[in-house]
């Protein structure tokens, strides 16, 4: 086999265009509330058979490319999330992750097998690649609908772990293994890899911090790629002993988001960039796959039917079966927020990645399948994407946008043990108007530097902070939680913080 360097030219013009139009598309898609995901996938389907006549018909190609991109998604996912607003809704979104996709696979099933006339295989393969919702679209759509933490920690959450179960059972079913182990069987298949993933996650991402804490990398570009290769790590080793790689990655990740380590704002927007073209290259491989000759009116007749069971009874359901179980341990969940819940079931390029397992295990009617899930995914994100502001609304669940607060960025100076943090504070920061020596850091921590209008300034106790400032705090790595702490309090309080019921750090100057 030749190499032809006039076909690299080809691919590297192709594919940087085709990027570039894809992240102009952001912003179309972002003003009408629409995940991005549909217009990238349109571009595949143009650039297919049916358009521009480029052919891509490997399923386990698109298997294996797929699984990648939704691990550096998932990886992003937990890396951008903060626990401590996750944390309240983590057992909501845990049980919607588990009984909740099992309540959809069944409903759905039954719809398909009775109402649309698959047969059974084909019906479950339905309901399990159809329940997960998507962490992209969630992610990308939910972050911009002012809502409480609670409703979007719960969201996040579910599309985070949700991958994790259906994975394994669109597997099992697709192998015949399931057929072969029986439910009691393959329930206990499900439930090992779900665990055993998780302790690969958390073992990936507690372990990794700690080397990073005490590796003094020499470059700042350096960290982001070493905290990334660690999700990856987890993924790869948890898959290695046939445990869930998709539970491990976004447990690693969400342990390595949340710890104390350097340079984390440089790290989000490496996984951000890294997990938008991902998201761009898996919607346009999975265009690629469809031909639009099969999409024949009884396609899109199924495709219909089998999303209004989803959206209609199979996710409000499974939500309401969701919260039920959690009523005894005194978790309650309004019924207002649960019909948004229900209403915010994204779907993305999750139920079609995963019907690339059935076309690449050779299913009868996987082909047949992977049209109707297409279809279906572009119908309802029309539905529900633009209309979940109007939800919000209608439900009163919508929140005015709450402060973003601060941006932190820590770099190490390992000589003299301690952190050196740059501090943005952003437009709704209440660290506007406040007097530097009103902070009231901890003792060691001072304020060295402010940056402003792009003139640096060593500040007195007197100097008044403002909106866009960028303020240089040097504290020792021992006080650098304590000095975060009150930063964040000051940032949302103001200098009132400590009377308003904040907790502070015991020692102050």
């Amino acid at each position: 086999m030749t190499f032809d360097v006039h076909q690299l030219d080809t691919f590297v013009l192709v594919g940087a265009g085709v990027t570039l139009l894809a992240v102009l598309a952001v912003r179309l898609s972002s003003g009408v509330g629409l995940p991005s995901l549909l217009v990238y996938l349109l571009m595949g389907v143009a650039l297919g058979e049916g358009g521009a006549g480029i052919g891509f018909e490997d399923a386990q190609l698109a298997h294996a490319l797929g699984f990648a991109a939704l691990a550096i998604i998932l990886a992003e996912g937990g890396l951008t999330t903060n626990w401590r607003d996750a944390r309240p809704a983590m057992r909501m979104g845990l049980s919607l992750a588990t009984l909740g996709v099992v309540v959809s696979i069944g409903i759905v099933a039954a719809g398909g097998h009775y109402l649309l006339g698959l047969p059974w295989e084909l019906a479950v393969l339905l309901g399990a690649v159809c329940s997960p919702t998507d962490a992209a679209a969630v992610f990308s759509v939910l972050r911009v609908v002012p809502l409480p933490k609670r409703i979007t920690g719960t969201l996040e959450a579910e599309s985070g772990l949700n991958d994790a179960p259906t994975v394994v059972i669109v597997t099992l079913v697709s192998s015949g293994a399931f057929a072969e182990h029986g439910l009691l069987g393959s329930t206990g298949i499900v439930i090992y890899e779900l665990i055993a993933g998780v302790a690969f996650g958390l073992a990936a991402g507690f372990g990794g911090a700690w080397i990073m804490r005490r590796a003094a990398l020499p470059s700042s570009g350096l960290y982001p790629i070493a905290i990334l290769c660690l999700t990856l790590v987890a993924y790869g080793a948890a898959a290695a002993v046939h445990a869930s790689g998709f539970a491990a990655v976004y447990v690693a990740a969400l342990a390595l988001g949340n710890a104390d380590l350097p340079h984390r704002v440089t790290t989000r927007s490496f996984v951000e960039g890294l997990a938008w073209i991902a998201q761009i290259g898996l919607f346009v491989m999975l265009g690629l796959l469809l031909s639009p000759d099969r999409l024949t009116w009884n396609v899109v007749g199924l495709a219909i039917v089998a999303g209004l069971i989803l959206t209609f009874v199979a996710r409000p359901v499974s939500v309401a079966v969701s919260a039920a179980v959690l009523r005894p341990f005194g978790e309650r969940t309004p019924v207002n927020e649960l019909g948004f819940m229900s209403w915010a079931g994204l779907r993305g390029a999750v139920p079609i990645v995963l019907t690339t397992i059935p076309l690449a295990e050779g299913v009868d009617g996987a082909t047949r399948l992977f049209d109707i899930v297409f279809v279906m995914v572009i119908v309802y994100t029309l539905l529900t994407g633009p209309t979940l502001p109007l939800a919000a609304r209608v439900l009163k669940v919508a929140r005015r946008s709450e402060p973003r607060g601060i941006e932190v960025e820590a770099a190490p100076l390992d000589r003299v043990a301690a952190d050196l943090l740059q501090v943005t504070i952003s437009p709704k920061s209440q660290l506007h108007g406040v007097e530097v020596g009103e902070l009231r850091l901890p003792t060691g921590a001072s304020v060295s530097m402010i940056v402003r209008d792009g003139e640096a300034k060593v500040p007195e106790r007197r100097t008044v902070l403002r909106h866009g400032d960028d303020m240089i705090v040097v504290t020792p790595r021992k006080l650098r939680e304590a000095t975060e702490q009150r930063l964040r309090q000051v940032s949302s309080g103001g200098r009132l913080a400590q009377w308003l019921g904040e907790d502070n750090p015991p020692t102050r100057r």
